[in-house]
């Protein structure tokens, strides 16, 4: 039983205590016999019997009345009788409007409407649901539900009646941009996009229901039931929708919703391969209080892969719950081994900090005369530890390390003599003005050894064709989209006709991330590290993946320009 649950049930339970106490003390009356059992009947699946029993409580009235009428249509709904359980309810509400407890039976009366595909009635019912504690399961009933409408008029038209409902227009988001090119209805999903935020749920055909009993306890239906080749993906990244501004082309998180985007798009090419993709898009920022909130939801735990967060406490929460639940865990961008030590359902999409330097160096080392190298670093964190797990791995190898510091500006100084002139020299960098600085100071101090650095390190608009020609140069780039490949034209080509710009990099992950572990997770195949391992003719945009040792992504892609565009070279 989830804690939600577990509360509804207390609430229920004191209030019949205080009602038997109130009123009848210590003699058990026939009207409570009969209730108890009902509700014992209900609870052992016996429905025949608990509608019965209920019946005669329901007649008599008095204290037990309106907990019969629930229950009553609970029996009715168990036995897939909803124009019984709407009928009830109606008449529940009319006698007793009042009733504290009326949000359950808005809800129930709501589960029955849409079973019935009467749309309209069951978002009358949600509509009138106050129970904040309620929200996630009316959300998700609402999302499961309104995904089968495919008619884009007949959302229009209940957008229109219910202009409130978020969940109602994100399903109507949804269906415009999936199968609509009308300039009416595309500028209606901007504006409804605009006020709404982000499109957390994709449209998918809604799981079977439970039809198994239930206990008394589950006050609610259960409508949503596992479905083999559908996966529920949770994307808990830090969208800020509290500060989204659709104005705004330079926010610094836009990389959360190209992250999301990219999803998207793997999702609907799944969906064409018989996998069906759910995906539920938290707002999750460095807030650990909230990260708690959202796991203690019972809705949450309805998730098979789970992709972020990123900051590291909230991270931290995440990953002990997906341990303890046994649900996968993807981190989209970190390059930290941390987060998948004694993890072993946590896996790195990139490639972490020390398989990238480990990555080098084994190719770097059958491409130089000496093992001598220096290694410098730019000013960014990440950069001196790339830096420093990659002298490290020089080291371990037997090579001697005869410079390495950070540098920075311009007019780099290296330090270097003629004695200790290294055979290559590694540069990690994050900023694009520095590569070409690295080359000039090498020239400067007569280095003619390769140069080994971060894709970053480089403006590749600005700088000229000869920058990458001049010397052997290697570019550490797990970014890296090769367009001489058709799988990348081809995603390319369908993100411009959709958005009229270039996907940035963060799309190609997201798109590739949920790809791969989306057909994993659907085939079952993530036990098997064999199979966790995907070859240069795949579909994947950028280099793809490689857990067959580890779930930190093996593959490091390193590229050369060869006169004509840049290539994998490993």
């Amino acid at each position: 039983m989830t804690m939600s649950q577990l509360r509804k049930q207390i609430g229920i339970i004191v209030g019949l205590l205080v009602l038997v106490t109130a009123g009848y003390a210590q003699k058990v009356t026939d009207t409570e016999r009969r209730y108890r059992t009902g509700v014992r009947a209900l609870q052992t699946g016996e429905y025949d019997r608990a509608r019965n029993e209920l019946q005669v409580v329901m007649q008599r009235g008095g204290s037990f009345a309106p907990y019969a009428y629930y229950y009553h249509a609970d029996a009715s709904f168990q036995q897939k009788k909803y124009p019984a359980t709407r009928t009830t309810i109606k008449e529940l509400i009319d006698r007793f409007p009042e009733w504290r407890k009326r949000d359950e039976a808005y809800y129930l009366a709501a589960c029955a409407a849409m079973e019935q595909g009467l749309f309209d009635e069951a978002l009358s019912y949600t509509n009138l649901i106050t129970d904040v504690g309620l929200r996630p399961d009316v959300d998700r009933m609402e999302r499961n539900f309104l995904s089968r409408i495919t008619d884009i008029n007949r959302l229009k038209a209940l957008q229109t009646q219910y202009p409130k409902d978020r969940t109602l227009a994100l399903a109507l988001i949804e269906l415009i941009q999936e199968s609509s090119t009308d300039k009416a209805d595309l500028e209606l999903s901007d504006r409804l996009t605009n006020r709404f935020g982000v499109v957390p749920a994709p449209r998918a055909p809604r799981p079977a229901p439970v039809t198994q009993p239930v206990e008394v306890a589950k006050t609610k239906p259960a409508v949503v039931a596992k479905v083999k080749g559908t996966v529920n993906v949770g994307v808990m990244l830090p969208f800020r929708l509290d500060r989204f501004d659709p104005d705004d082309r330079t926010r610094t998180n836009q990389y959360a919703y190209d992250l999301l985007e990219g999803m998207k798009m793997a999702r609907n090419k799944l969906f064409t391969e018989g996998i069906t993709i759910n995906l539920f898009a938290y707002d999750v920022d460095n807030d650990p209080d909230e990260t708690l909130e959202l796991l203690n939801n019972a809705a949450f735990g309805q998730n098979d892969l789970l992709v972020g967060p990123l900051f590291s406490e909230p991270n931290r929460l995440v990953s002990d719950y997906a341990l303890q639940n046994n649900i996968t865990l993807v981190n989209p961008i970190s390059t930290s081994h941390d987060l998948i030590t004694n993890r072993p359902n946590a896996y790195l999409a990139q490639p972490s900090t020390w398989q990238q330097a480990t990555g080098a160096v084994a190719f770097v080392e059958d491409q130089v005369s000496t093992k001598k190298a220096a290694v410098y670093f730019g000013t960014a964190r990440k950069d001196s530890l790339l830096a420093s797990a990659y002298a490290g791995e020089l080291k371990a190898k037997g090579f001697q390390v005869v410079d390495f510091k950070r540098v920075s500006g311009k007019g780099m100084s290296l330090g270097l003599t003629e004695s200790n002139k290294p055979s290559h020299v590694f540069f990690a960098s994050s900023n694009e003005d520095d590569g070409i600085r690295m080359l000039d100071a090498m020239n400067r101090s007569g280095v003619v050894g390769p140069l080994v650095t971060t894709y970053p390190a480089f403006n590749y608009f600005r700088n000229s064709l000869a920058t990458f020609t001049r010397r052997t140069l290697l570019m550490l780039a797990p970014e890296f989209m090769d367009l001489g490949r058709n799988a990348t034209k081809t995603f390319e080509e369908a993100y411009i006709t959709k958005r009229s710009i270039l996907p940035s990099v963060f799309v190609a992950q997201g798109y590739d991330l949920m790809l791969f572990f989306g057909r994993q997770l659907a085939k079952g195949s993530l036990k098997n590290r064999a199979n966790l391992v995907t070859s240069p003719d795949d579909d994947y945009v950028l280099s793809g993946f490689d857990y067959t040792q580890s779930n930190d992504n093996k593959i490091v892609p390193i590229i050369k320009f060869d006169g004509a565009r840049f290539q994998k070279v490993n």
